[in-house]
């Protein structure tokens, strides 16, 4: 049993190896699991009792410390939760959620392997794993941090074939490598037919791998962008998360940030990108024409015809009932309101755009399962949350400029949506603003991650990608995922750059993640067999 740890702990090593920021180690994704594969073999080969139990905590393990290894820097984020135990019991959440969704896979891998053959049970474990993806995207407990088509952002040379098929398409090759890795290593050369299997699957994982790799470096070197350029400037005004309310004035945080624009901005710049609540204050939308800060951003546009102000903003909405889920009532106004993590869109006119942000934050920006569990809206508010929850809109907004450009406002979290930015995407924009508040996690890999995992969605919509961070890292990306410019972590400046804009739609953006709906399907049928096969076995024990 320890070899078996010890063969799990490997792949978890392995696993930490390849992920993102590590450099030039991400093909390390494509074998690290045989070492898990053969131990797991090592269980179900044996005479031991209790398999299954043995399994699940042999692949726990393994999961675990990698997901630990690669987000440990969550528990940064909490520095203002008392006491430490309540900090300590929500890092868990992310820590331990996704290995649990993980080490189910392999279990049910584990239950097909007793009612049918190996091939149809590593289907099973391929499409198990990817509707766990998928499932880990799109329920109140959301954290899709740890797919395993991320793992490829340091290695974006090598995934370009991700505008066909988004990070599903890199789960997919890298779950099928390594059952292909793990079925070459086992197999024996001692027979004829043992000579010619692994004869095969050498050629099989060759060509699985090198084909990919090779398509993918043909596409990067000759993809040329269609010269459509726009001048954008991003501002990182540096100010400590822990700061932003209260302590620093909203009227001297915008007064730094028009410095920051102004210091770079040119007659014929379109775009001011600036980070998440860059207006801290809660702002009536309704009123947002009067507001003081409102006023002062107007005023700097007043020098650029064409100049639009994209920031991050936090906003409410009055009603005269609950029209939402999220609504509380204000005693002290009489009304019902919704606060919002939102962004606007300023320019040289009247007009003004809302976009309120979609994907949140569970346990700080949302109660997950917010009926079943309002006993624990203390535990969320201390979070520095809201225990209510924030207001959102169901779908992705693109801002549209007087000149008729149009962005996608994507807010720190919801980067790591691919389909959901395409939504945006296929709505008209032509370009990406990714504005984000990174400073909760302090100087470590986190920052660095949600950086790179920027790089996949401007793979995926071929669009430049112009990312505003408070604190964090602010830069450009160009539409083969280069990052063509980037500031330094905790520097206070600004950024410009001729972007050009793209309005045609790759197969990902028309199709989204085809690939994980066919995997939710087969993961369907495969659950629907074996429980038809168990309870069958059941019955027949029984008589």
């Amino acid at each position: 049993m320890k070899k078996n740890y010890l063969l799990a702990l490997v792949s978890a090593f392995l696993l930490w190896l390849a992920w993102p920021p590590m450099h030039f180690t991400a093909l390390l994704l494509l074998i690290a699991f045989v070492p898990l594969l053969r131990a797991v073999e090592n269980i179900i080969q044996s005479d031991s009792a209790k398999k299954g139990r043995k399994i699940f905590w042999l692949t726990g393990t393994c999961f675990v410390i990698w997901n630990t290894s690669c987000i440990y820097w969550v528990f940064n984020s909490l520095n203002a939760v008392n006491p430490l135990w309540v900090a300590a019991l929500i890092s868990l959440i992310p820590f331990c959620l996704a290995a649990l969704l993980m080490t189910l896979a392999f279990l049910l891998y584990y239950k097909l392997r007793k009612v049918t053959s190996k091939v149809l049970s590593y289907a099973g474990l391929i499409s198990f794993w990817i509707g766990y993806e998928y499932l880990h995207q799109s329920w109140d407990l959301a954290f899709p941090w740890m797919n395993l088509g991320n793992g490829f952002a340091e290695a974006h040379s090598l995934i370009q074939w991700y505008e066909y098929t988004g990070v599903y398409g890199g789960t997919l090759w890298v779950l099928a490598a390594n059952i292909l890795a793990f079925e070459l290593a086992s197999q024996k050369e001692n027979t004829p037919s043992g000579y010619a299997l692994k004869k095969k699957l050498s050629i099989a994982l060759a060509a699985w791998v090198i084909i990919p790799v090779t398509i993918s470096l043909i596409i990067y070197s000759t993809y040329k962008e269609k010269i459509n350029p726009a001048n954008v400037v991003v501002v990182q005004p540096n100010i400590d998360p822990y700061e932003k309310w209260g302590s620093v004035p909203s009227q001297i945080q915008v007064q730094t940030l028009i410095h920051l624009s102004d210091s770079l901005a040119q007659p014929n710049t379109e775009y001011f990108i600036w980070p998440e609540t860059s207006i801290p204050d809660y702002v009536d939308e309704a009123g947002i024409r009067e507001n003081i800060n409102f006023l002062t951003v107007q005023n700097f546009l007043s020098k650029y015809k064409n100049g639009n102000v994209l920031s991050g903003i936090e906003s409410y909405q009055l009603y005269n009932s609950a029209q939402t889920p999220t609504a509380r009532f204000v005693e002290r106004m009489g009304k019902y309101s919704d606060y919002f993590n939102a962004a606007i869109n300023i320019e040289n006119s009247p007009k003004v755009q809302f976009y309120h942000k979609s994907k949140l934050v569970p346990g700080v920006e949302q109660l997950p399962f917010s009926t079943a569990l309002a006993f624990m809206k203390p535990v969320f508010a201390a979070f520095g949350g809201s225990s209510g929850g924030f207001g959102k809109q169901d779908k992705p907004s693109v801002f549209y400029t007087q000149s008729g450009i149009g962005v996608v406002p994507v807010i720190c979290y919801e980067s790591i949506w691919g389909e959901y930015v395409g939504e945006g995407i296929a709505q008209g924009a032509e370009f990406i603003a990714i504005i984000t508040n990174d400073g909760w996690w302090g100087n470590t890999s986190g920052k660095d991650q949600h950086l790179d995992y920027a790089k996949l969605r401007a793979i995926e919509t071929r669009r430049w990608i112009a990312r505003s961070a408070n604190t964090g890292i602010s830069g450009f990306i160009n539409q083969r995922g280069d990052i063509t410019q980037k500031s330094k972590w905790w520097e206070t400046t600004a950024l410009k750059e001729n972007i050009n804009l793209n309005d045609d739609l790759t197969f990902y953006v028309k199709h989204g993640d085809y690939i994980a709906w066919i995997a939710c399907i087969s993961s369907g049928i495969f659950a629907v067999f074996l429980i038809i096969t168990l309870f069958g076995s059941g019955s027949r024990k029984r008589i």
